[in-house]
């Protein structure tokens, strides 16, 4: 036992306490955030899905081109090329790019924008030659064997200067001149309106038919997941195309036949959340006291299924994207010159060999988009369960 002089005890005043108290517990809120800020994919997912939100309706009032307008002489230009050269003895440079897959040549200035077409003499289609003048500089462009090359007066090859990206049109332009940056936001637009807007609806079908299906229970509930089956048991593309035929092509169209059978997968969810929360003591109090069953329901039941709920609501919005381009994709979707991904990818597909950066860039926004969201969905899933700590 350590002896300790009685003139070191002091009295503390009263009220004091001997140790700090500790800091607050923080609240389930916080706890969400905290995991979920913790999950980095998710947090990579959440701010693409911004990003690409705000480019989809707002990138395109800064763009001078439009989704619809057609420059026919400037078709299929990729969105990066080799640039040449040419010095006529006036000392002018002209500096163009081969297109090899059309065998035609673009001017073009050192900063990459696109000029226009150069227009050469007469085809000699059994040589499969054209000649260009610049200036007093004669080339000829060869193709009668590929690669396509720029031959100069004595014979040799015009070697390429170096790469440029295609300033005037960063992704290129499609077989019809029109902008592929422009026209693939516009895709971004409808594909992500599709997507919100149906999955908004089957939010608020979902989650009261199955709320009222779990709740009631006995017979009606009976009545209502059979009919939910019964749904459920004609595959969803196959309904969807039924329904599309039914009311026409049309942004409406694809909303109203996503909306109307969307929804069976979040109501079975429901049903089985408020079936295992129905016999909660808290349901018991709140019906003793009086409250209404939609009272219980919304204010007790839903609240407390709400983690499911929007995990559920997150995976249904990539899903819906996919329908909506697979039914573009099979000329189901909106018309021309209206333009989804899926219609996007539908007419890149013919030219995929010869110009593959047209396919590439909305099947990438499609895929990046239904990894974001899968991602997202995931992080909530873990975010909203109380039993991940740490």
């Amino acid at each position: 036992m350590t002896n300790i002089p009685p003139q070191m005890w002091d009295k503390l005043p009263p009220g004091a306490t001997t140790s700090a108290p500790p800091p607050p517990a923080p609240t389930y809120g916080q706890e969400v955030r905290r995991r979920l800020w913790a999950n980095k994919p998710a947090v990579v997912s959440i701010v693409f899905i911004i990003a690409l939100v705000i480019a989809a309706f707002f990138g395109p009032m800064f763009s001078p081109h439009t989704y619809f307008k057609q420059e026919l002489k400037l078709a299929n230009i990729p969105p990066f090329f080799e640039t040449y050269s040419v010095t006529d003895s006036a000392g002018d440079t002209t500096r163009f790019f081969l297109n090899a897959s059309n065998f035609n040549l673009y001017q073009v200035d050192d900063d990459g924008q696109v000029l226009g077409l150069l227009r050469g003499g007469r085809k000699d289609i059994l040589k499969k030659s054209q000649p260009y003048e610049f200036g007093d500089q004669a080339l000829t462009l060869d193709y009668s064997s590929l690669p396509a090359r720029v031959m100069l007066e004595d014979g040799t090859e015009l070697r390429p200067s170096g790469w440029k990206w295609n300033r005037t049109y960063l992704f290129g332009t499609d077989q019809l001149g029109r902008d592929i940056l422009v026209r693939q936001l516009y895709g971004a637009q409808i594909s992500l309106t599709v997507a919100f807007v149906a999955t908004l609806v089957n939010f608020f079908i979902g989650v009261f038919y199955g709320g009222i299906a779990g709740y009631i229970g006995g017979r009606v509930d009976a009545v209502m997941m059979r009919f939910v089956e019964i749904i459920s048991t004609i595959p969803l593309t196959l309904y969807v195309v039924l329904l599309m035929v039914v009311f026409d092509s049309g942004l409406l169209s694809i909303i109203i036949a996503i909306g109307s059978v969307f929804w069976v997968d979040m109501a079975r969810i429901v049903r089985g959340q408020i079936l295992g929360l129905k016999s909660q003591d808290y349901v018991a109090a709140a019906r003793t006291m009086g409250a209404s069953p939609a009272r219980i329901l919304t204010k007790h039941l839903l609240p407390n299924s709400i983690g499911p709920i929007i995990v559920t609501l997150t995976m249904l919005i990539p899903s819906a994207i996919f329908i909506e381009s697979f039914m573009s994709f099979i000329g189901l979707g909106v018309t021309p010159p209206l333009a989804s991904w899926g219609s996007l990818t539908s007419e890149a597909v013919e030219t995929l060999r010869a110009y593959p950066h047209q396919l590439f860039f909305p099947a990438a926004a499609i895929s990046l988009t239904m990894f974001a969201f899968n991602f997202l969905g995931d992080g909530l899933r873990d975010a909203l369960d109380p039993k991940m700590r740490g």
